[in-house]
């Protein structure tokens, strides 16, 4: 027989706390009584589901299978019932949401103090982090990703294509001027994204075909604003998505190469949500808050942003100009 929603629930709150003491008190029971619960669960599946040490809990791979369906199904139950009893009300709760450092700093953190003024009732746990993340394991609502998707089952909305570029500083190409054709890149300090499979091989077009070139330089990362701020200063040529560069190139900061040879490879940018929790108002509403920002490319568009690079904000916010106007290199 299932267990029932509480005791799932329960269950969820002992497996995060990794005790039952401090799982009784975010469910108002006490220790004892959240111990049996689970020890009659465990009775009831005829397996066990929690290594007890007089230190901590931790789960048994059994225990590990039981919460990964119990986090779907309390997901599900918490959908249907806000879809249902929020119709007509504001979203309201918490929202936890993986995104990467350059999205993080320089789209979301200017745009997210216009959502919080629209959703009072609505709260964040940021995950900022460049690797993917198990969305179901680790109790993510909304996870954004670049590029193709596995068929992982998961429930995926498309925000935008983005396209990739090929620059430089003008002081780099003041000391070593610049490539007149793809191949001349061979000769040049060439940064790439580590985390990216191809990020060394880069596409050009060349006589009509798609040809591609094997770059190098003294430094990969996985942090494209590493290799952002490196550009900046003059350290090598980069690759990089629209979205970093856009702003740097309109600000003078750097300056497009190669642009009649240049394949975009255009990699959608997708929000990502378990299974049963996308019909969630918040999740609805937050989800709306990213096509509607982050789908109409403001980095194309030269709205106003920070320029963050490095991990580190300029001291004064950058004004995008046109080419042609003046533009201020930020302090750092």
């Amino acid at each position: 027989m299932a267990g029932s929603p509480t005791e799932m629930a329960i269950f969820e709150r002992v497996a995060e706390r990794r005790s039952f003491a401090r799982a009784a008190d975010d469910v108002n029971l006490s220790a004892s009584a959240v111990a049996k619960l689970i020890a009659r669960l465990e009775h009831r599946l005829a397996v066990r589901l929690v290594n007890r040490t007089t230190r901590r809990l931790s789960l048994t791979a059994e225990g590990e299978i039981y919460l990964d369906r119990v986090r779907e199904i309390l997901g599900a139950i918490e959908a249907a019932e806000s879809e249902i009893a929020s119709a007509q009300s504001s979203p309201r709760g918490h929202l936890r949401v993986h995104t990467f450092p350059a999205i993080a700093a320089q789209e979301l953190a200017p745009a997210l103090p216009d959502f919080l003024a629209r959703h009072r009732h609505i709260t964040f746990d940021f995950m900022v982090t460049n690797r993917s993340v198990d969305l179901v394991g680790e109790n993510v609502d909304i996870s954004l990703r670049i590029g193709p998707l596995e068929n992982s089952g998961l429930v995926a909305r498309k925000i935008v294509d983005l396209s990739r570029i090929v620059c430089a500083s003008p002081a780099y190409l003041a000391r070593h001027g610049s490539p007149s054709e793809p191949a001349d890149l061979i000769h040049h300090a060439c940064l790439t994204l580590s985390r990216n499979p191809d990020s060394s091989s880069w596409p050009f077009l060349v006589n009509g075909k798609i040809k591609r070139v094997d770059v190098k330089g003294p430094l990969s990362a996985d942090s494209a604003d590493m290799l952002l701020a490196l550009a900046i200063a003059g350290t090598g040529i980069l690759r990089l998505s629209e979205h970093v560069v856009a702003r740097p190139i309109r600000a003078g900061l750097l300056q497009p190469l190669l642009q009649d040879a240049q394949v975009p490879e255009p990699s959608p940018l997708f929000a990502l949500t378990p299974p049963g929790r996308h019909q969630a108002p918040k999740v609805r509403a937050f989800l709306d808050f990213l096509s509607e920002h982050l789908g109409r490319a403001p980095w194309r568009n030269g709205e106003r942003a920070p320029l963050i690079v490095g991990g580190l904000a300029a001291s004064q916010t950058t004004q995008v100009i046109q080419p042609g106007g003046e533009s201020r290199t930020p302090r750092f």
